[in-house]
């Protein structure tokens, strides 16, 4: 194997989660707090390259603090009640990675115990570390602080790490730490954001199957032995718009 970290994005990298979960709950945002603003799902995906989503919803839509406390009680709530699908694929690229030796961790803004669910629910091994909305936002990608605390929990160092992820806030966070970083184009089709990985990312993935080819290209063995990590805890989501 090439690399002996994978670190993956969950939305829309692991789990094509924006047309079940996240682009439905924003046109139920923008019903409730907004009627009559409709944007399509393409200028959503948009949206989350830039400005990023926190600043399209104060900046554009120019949410209030009250408005912004009801979209992420809309948001929680939905991402609590819907469990999307793994990309075909990757479930079992996880577990051949895993089972060469490989340590498997995420780094998203979704809700570590909401992540552990959907790898549950589809019978995937859970990542050992995983990194997500219930860290400070300093701590949060794109701060380099989840990938350098993998670096020291594993021990492994940049050039052994690969960072996978649909979105740039993975990529500046990636490059910051000298980290390989590959963007997943399996997810959706948005030319603004394809053009944006093209010219910035190490590799742009059109498929699972290229990630396969990319994390085991020049390597037949098992990877050396790696530590046993353990888990993250992280505390249960609240439906009342609190991570508690």
């Amino acid at each position: 194997m090439r690399f002996k970290v994978l670190v993956l994005d969950h939305d829309d990298t692991t789990v094509n989660s924006t047309p079940c979960i996240h682009y439905p709950a924003f046109v139920k945002i923008l019903e409730e707090l907004r009627p009559g603003v409709n944007y399509t799902q393409n200028e959503f995906l948009t949206a989350n390259l830039t400005p990023g989503l926190g600043a399209f919803y104060i900046n554009e839509l120019r949410f209030t603090p009250e408005e912004m406390e009801r979209e992420q009680i809309i948001w929680k709530k939905y991402l609590a009640e819907i469990v999307p699908p793994f990309f075909p694929g990757m479930p079992e690229l996880i577990r051949r990675f895993r089972d060469a030796g490989g340590i498997v961790c995420v780094v998203s803004h979704s809700f570590p115990q909401i992540i552990r669910r959907d790898y549950t629910a589809a019978g995937v091994p859970v990542p050992e570390l995983i990194y997500g909305a219930d860290l400070e936002r300093d701590k949060n990608k794109p701060n380099p602080w989840p990938l350098e605390d993998i670096m020291r929990r594993t021990g492994c160092p940049a050039n052994e790490m690969l960072m996978v992820d649909d979105l740039k806030a993975g990529l500046e966070m990636a490059h910051r730490c000298g980290v390989c970083f590959a963007a997943c184009g399996w997810g959706y089709e948005n030319l603004q954001i394809r053009s944006f990985m093209l010219n910035n990312a190490d590799h742009y993935l059109e498929t699972v199957e290229d990630l396969e080819k990319l994390i085991t290209v020049g390597h037949r063995g098992r990877i050396s032995c790696v530590p046993d990590l353990g888990h993250r805890d992280t505390s249960p989501l609240s439906l009342n718009g609190e991570a508690s």
